[in-house]
């Protein structure tokens, strides 16, 4: 299905390795299964196996292992707050928090609209600049630092007002 709906993208993934080493594609074909929906399903991941001559238990750890890939549908737009120590110490814990008290929902849960979900992460390489978070969605992955809760909130309305809520 991968190969049918995406032949050029996949070729021109694969064409960056040696045959030998297609396997080192598995992360970019993962990317390029999940950009539409925003998650992968269980077939996308078969196809990715597929493709690079490995299993689908590898595919499903690499999947579950790393924070840029879902197996499951969930907000239009993923919002990942950085939780570990030192994000901690600048707030992290309380903005996560309060953020989600604000949404009217816990962590890990989307809202009832089904426009974000809500997520703790570790480490997203700017703990000076916490509390902050990355957004994925239909637009990429955004970075948003030294964030506060009215700020994101506001971020929230933008993605609203400009045409990306779900339908």
């Amino acid at each position: 299905m991968l190969l049918e709906k995406y032949p050029e993208e996949v070729k021109q993934i694969l064409s960056k390795y040696p045959p030998e080493g297609k396997r080192s594609a598995v992360m970019p074909l993962l990317y390029l299964a999940q950009r539409e929906e925003g998650y992968l399903t269980k077939s996308a991941m078969q196809d990715v196996a597929k493709i690079v001559g490995i299993t689908e238990t590898d595919v499903a750890a690499l999947v579950g292992f790393y924070t840029l890939f879902h197996d499951k549908k969930d907000g239009k737009y993923r919002m990942q707050v950085c939780t570990d120590l030192p994000c901690a110490l600048r707030g992290a814990d309380k903005f996560l928090e309060e953020l989600c008290g604000n949404l009217g929902i816990k962590v890990g849960e989307t809202t009832e609209d089904g426009f974000i979900t809500v997520e703790a992460v570790t480490c997203l390489a700017g703990c000076d600049k916490a509390p902050m978070f990355q957004t994925q969605g239909p637009d990429g992955i955004k970075y948003h630092e030294n964030m506060t809760v009215d700020r994101t909130l506001e971020l929230i309305s933008v993605l609203r007002k400009s045409g990306r809520e779900v339908k």
